[in-house]
């Protein structure tokens, strides 16, 4: 049980790093600051910088948005 665990932790652990990673590409593609990031997905400064510092990940409802926000980007392309 024990291997399954950690092997499902890997695997979250690297799909939040990609997710992460693509909203900070996403800001940066679009000159947002972490605020204006912040502002909208309906989140505090403090929480975005917390997510692109390795401090905390995105909660449910929080990557629910992410992924709405970066969907919309490629839509928009």
């Amino acid at each position: 049980m024990k291997k399954f665990e950690s092997k499902y932790n890997m695997l979250y652990n690297a799909f939040m790093d990609e997710l992460i990673e693509k909203l900070e590409i996403y800001r940066l593609e679009n000159r947002i600051s972490q605020k204006q990031l912040a502002d909208k997905l309906h989140v505090a400064f403090s929480t975005v910088n917390r997510w692109f510092n390795g401090w905390t990940i995105p909660n449910k409802i929080q990557r629910y948005h992410i992924k709405k926000l970066l969907e919309n980007s490629d839509n928009a392309s």
